[in-house]
């Protein structure tokens, strides 16, 4: 059985973007410049730290969506199969009513990256509060939520392509003793 190559994270991007990102992994350049731009990871590290990070951002922007009953990293979200969140609507009936629970679950790789990729991607579970396709009106309520939304997300796939290529982390305990 032949394993399994690594998800292309730049397909859909213009090849001649794609190929720049490349060339920076290549030549050991896209580290510096991820690190420079974004120099610490974020202080959400437990459940509980994400669950008040993500409730602050549904109440600025989207105060009448559905309560979330539950927030979470989750280590079994494999970002090869390119899930870095999910959303889940969990209904059971209790009685005569019919209770729907919400939940968003967070990759664990985002435990160890900065607050502005961390923040790109609660957006994106967010909107799909509201927009449960990914067409125009889903991506207008993630820019309204965060306006460098699709910079952010080129960058996030610039990072994934780049731990894909063998790259160390950047933003781990380790690397951040590393001068």
């Amino acid at each position: 059985m032949r394993p399994r190559s690594a998800p292309n994270y730049l397909a859909g991007y213009p090849p001649a973007l794609a190929e720049s990102i490349i060339e920076l992994i290549e030549t050991n350049r896209l580290a510096a410049i991820l690190r420079s731009k974004y120099p610490a990871a974020h202080g959400a590290r437990t459940d509980k730290a994400l669950y008040d990070y993500v409730l602050a951002l549904k109440n600025e922007f989207l105060k009448n969506a559905p309560q979330l009953s539950k927030v979470a990293y989750d280590s079994t979200l494999k970002v090869i199969q390119q899930a870095l969140g999910t959303h889940t609507t969990i209904a059971r009936i209790q009685g005569g009513k019919l209770k729907a629970k919400r939940e968003i679950r967070i990759a664990s790789i985002f435990r160890e990256m900065p607050e502005a990729f961390l923040r790109m991607i609660v957006v994106h579970e967010l909107a799909h509060l509201k927009e449960r396709e990914h067409d125009k009106a889903f991506y207008q309520l993630c820019r309204h939520m965060e306006a460098d939304y699709h910079q952010l997300e080129l960058e996030l796939r610039a990072y994934l392509a780049y731990l894909a290529a063998g790259g160390k982390a950047l933003w781990s305990p380790a690397a951040v003793d590393v001068p």
